[in-house]
């Protein structure tokens, strides 16, 4: 049946594929502007880490065929639910890097405009984002619109209740939300096998009767074009899509985190044989769209992308401690409206 996915992963730089059409290459010279920037930022935010200036940060390495694929396969007035690890994603879609980054400093927000920016706030308990999507797809429907919404998830975001639930909703309400899930491999520590047994986690779409696929997801041509063909699905009413990419985290789950100790040796080396930007540069190159020239005033671009990040990320933010008593309640309770007081009181004190 044609809902049914591949029975391998979709690629299209090393071999065509009937059902899916090549991008352009001036789309594909975008996306690889797109990773190679996005790879320089993802560098220095580790650098930040290691430095103090961010709490945490999950890096994407590796993954930058999905992590821009899924923001050029949508328009500006469509919907993008994150997770922790989709930094690469949001700058991608344009939105301030430090504001990107302020939620991992350690913030009481996610630092950028929400409605906006039209992506929601980077999500951190499994699967919870999932929920998030198809109640706004839903929601985008009923009214009219034909907003897709793209959720991002991991393998392990696969293994808890509310991906499930909100493969069911979306199915049964038609909602229009694709679900992009990238596999890297680990749930932290958990590899795939002990996560499912099932032939591929796209296959977990069929049980909910949407369309589903699998592909190579460090094959950002197609990334693009099997994206593509999944949101113009969704938006023509066709109800949700389910996509699984085949990728490899080459970091550790985060900087806390000591990936040795549960990845055999050698496997890193495998997966840079067919890092992302590598396998797309290469394409570009052979059919004559990207030179050394190129190369270097891309990369160039991206080192001045990085400095100003790392500019701006090592200035003191302005802090107003008042910030501690708002949002907390509609109407303040007396307990907080005395402890402001007192910070008020304090302050004039000094």
């Amino acid at each position: 049946m044609e809902w049914l996915p591949s029975s391998s992963p979709v690629r299209l730089l090393e071999q065509p594929d009937p059902k899916y059409p090549m991008p352009e290459p001036a789309r594909l010279l975008a996306a690889y502007r797109a990773m190679v920037l996005g790879r320089r930022f993802d560098a220095q935010a580790t650098t930040l880490t290691k430095q103090g200036r961010l709490a945490v940060y999950p890096s994407s390495r590796g993954q930058e065929a999905c992590q821009v694929g899924a923001v050029l396969s949508i328009g500006a007035d469509d919907w993008l639910f994150p997770t922790y690890r989709d930094s690469v994603s949001l700058v991608a879609r344009g939105i301030d890097p430090v504001e990107v980054l302020t939620l991992l400093r350690g913030d009481w927000h996610c630092g950028y405009d929400v409605p906006a920016t039209r992506t929601a706030a980077q999500c951190t308990p499994l699967a919870t984002q999932t929920l998030h999507a198809v109640g706004l797809a839903h929601g985008e429907a009923r009214k009219g619109n034909d907003t897709v919404a793209m959720a991002l998830l991991g393998d392990g975001a696969t293994s808890e209740g509310d991906f499930h639930e909100a493969l069911n909703f979306a199915a049964v309400f038609r909602a229009p939300v694709v679900f992009f899930v990238q596999n890297n491999g680990y749930a932290i520590s958990v590899p795939l096998a002990k996560q499912s047994v099932a032939p591929s986690l796209a296959h977990k779409g069929i049980g909910y009767g949407m369309r589903s696929e699998q592909v190579d997801g460090n094959d950002a041509a197609a990334v693009l074009s099997v994206l593509d063909s999944a949101v113009a699905h969704a938006r023509a009413g066709n109800g949700p899509f389910l996509v699984e990419a085949h990728t490899y985290r080459m970091e550790a789950h985060t900087n806390a985190d000591d990936a040795t100790r549960y990845r055999p040796p050698g496997e890193v080396e495998h997966w840079q044989q067919r890092d992302p930007i590598g396998l797309l540069e290469r394409h570009l190159r052979a059919g004559g769209h990207l030179d050394d020239a190129a190369v270097e005033r891309i990369a160039a671009e991206a080192e001045e992308f990085a400095a100003g990040v790392r500019t701006r990320m090592q200035q003191e933010p302005a802090v107003d401690p008042e910030d501690l008593f708002r949002h907390v309640y509609a109407e303040p309770t007396p307990q907080l409206t005395e402890q402001l007081a007192q910070l008020r009181a304090e302050q004039e004190a000094l």
